[in-house]
This record gives C-alpha cells, structure tokens and sequence, in this order.
C-alpha cells in the first residue's frame, strides 16, 4: 500500500473560493475515476493557506492508471479552469507505510 499526500499552497485570502470549486467540481470526479480519499485538511498553525489530500493506492500502477482516466474526464478542464491563478505551489509525496503503522 502507498499513501499520497498532495499539498497545495493557495494564495492569501483564496482557500475557501478554492475548496468551494474543489468540492463542487473536482472532488465528485476524482471520487468517480479515484474512489475515496483518506481525508482532506487545511493548516491553522504554522505555515497557513494548505489545502491536504490524501489517497491510498495499491501501488503506482494503480495511481497511475486511475489518475489517466480522471485525466480524460470531459470536467476535469472545466474544474482546472476553475481555480487557475489560486494555487502558489503544490508538493506531491507518495509515501510508504512503515512495518509498525496502524495504517500497513
């Protein structure tokens, strides 16, 4: 199993109009073409305006082949438009759950 954790920093004053196109737009299709995500979190403390996802996959080959056809949906260009200009950087990390973890 990997986890992803994908974390975008928005810009100053864009998270809630950012999480409401998320919500409306892109989070009902990456649920058709992903399935459920782990969970979604934003960041109070520290360094503010992250916006946190997390996915777990079988392995990349799953991601990667779930990921082409969210790729393709004919709404995914329409939700991309949607927050243009709203995201400062995004980090993606794929990470591997340790023998010891509650989540392996």
């Amino acid at each position: 199993m990997l986890l992803e954790e994908r974390d975008y920093r928005i810009r100053a004053g864009f998270l809630g109009e950012f999480m409401e196109n998320y919500m409306k737009l892109g989070l009902p299709i990456q649920r058709t073409h992903l399935g459920e995500p782990i969970g979604f979190f934003t960041s109070e403390i520290g360094e503010l305006n992250h916006f946190i996802s997390m996915w777990r996959w079988t392995d990349l080959a799953e991601r990667t082949m779930k990921r082409a056809h969210m790729l393709a949906d004919p709404g995914w260009g329409p939700y991309l438009a949607s927050i243009k200009g709203l995201i400062d950087t995004q980090a993606i990390r794929i990470l591997t759950p340790t023998s010891f973890s509650p989540l392996s």
